[in-house]
């Protein structure tokens, strides 16, 4: 069984990414609320995860995974998981280096993947989110790829993090290698992909795009449309007034809708910073109501 058929149950997926952990005053912000009744999230993603010139020396955002601010949080990431939501780690993003180091000779790869491979086992991790947003080479993501799986197994999940227009031109991308050839070399070790609809990358006030994308030839199971939810975030948001009918068309053309993902929980709107629970609860209804029957 691939990694795309054994995830098909939880279709559409309801994906979150948590990478603001700590409001102004340093106080944690919780991400329990997303285990309410009403609330059905499928993948929580926990952002980011960075690896450093010291192979040793891996940052969660700023600081050490086992700093003491972190201590809250990851004892909530246990409580989803034993709530039966899974949680990702995500690596890389907007600050590169990670993907430059672990895309050198096979002695350097292994100098700064084994840490990494340690922590992603000392925390239970259920998979990993691969955001590059950095030059990489195809070999080299591969072999990231492979190695993962040699690792931990085909039940551990790894998802990519590209922008929207990559999945549709090859030179529309922040990561240098083309995600098309990708996709033909590694599909079956994929779970998805949470594509970026935002930042000027994409646009989901319609479902041009995503159609095109079918059309190429991409499975709809593996995309899965990923939203800015507060304007704050970053340009490219869309109102809920607007959305609405969008959603409501990608799952009815698309029987097999792979999902939607959040940019970043800590303020996503309706609720802001006070209930940012409140969107996952808005697009529960909107493509996952079945599971609250």
């Amino acid at each position: 069984m691939t990694q795309a058929d054994a995830l098909k149950d939880v279709l559409p997926r309801l994906v979150v990414y948590y990478q603001t952990h700590h409001d102004k005053s340093d106080k944690p912000i919780s991400i329990l609320p997303l285990l309410q009744p009403g609330i059905s999230v499928s993948h929580v993603i926990l952002a980011a995860i960075h690896i450093n010139e010291d192979p040793n020396a891996i940052t969660l955002n700023d600081h050490a995974p086992d700093h003491q601010r972190n201590s809250t949080l990851w004892s909530e990431l246990s409580t989803l998981q034993a709530c039966e939501v899974k949680v990702m780690g995500m690596l890389g993003g907007a600050a590169k280096g990670s993907y430059a180091r672990l895309d050198g000779s096979d002695k350097q790869f292994e100098q700064y993947y084994v840490p990494l491979r340690d922590f992603v086992r000392q925390r239970n991790f259920d998979g990993l989110d691969l955001c590059v947003e950095e030059k990489m080479s195809l070999s080299g993501i591969l072999r990231l790829i492979d190695r993962l799986k040699s690792d931990f197994g085909q039940d551990f999940i790894i998802s990519l993090a590209p922008v929207a227009a990559a999945m549709l031109d090859p030179t529309k991308n922040l990561s240098g290698f083309s995600y098309m050839d990708l996709e033909a070399a590694r599909g079956s070790d994929i779970a998805w992909y949470n594509m970026q609809f935002y930042c000027g990358w994409g646009d989901i006030s319609n479902t041009h795009m995503y159609d095109f994308m079918v059309q190429m030839g991409w499975n709809p199971e593996k995309l899965v449309v990923g939203m800015v939810t507060n304007p704050e975030t970053g340009s490219g948001f869309v109102p809920w007034e607007a959305l609405s009918p969008v959603l409501f068309s990608l799952t009815r053309k698309h029987r097999r809708f792979g999902g939607v993902m959040c940019w970043e929980y800590f303020n996503s709107l309706p609720g802001d910073v006070h209930q940012p629970w409140e969107w996952a609860r808005n697009m529960t209804l909107h493509i996952r109501s079945a599971d609250l029957i």
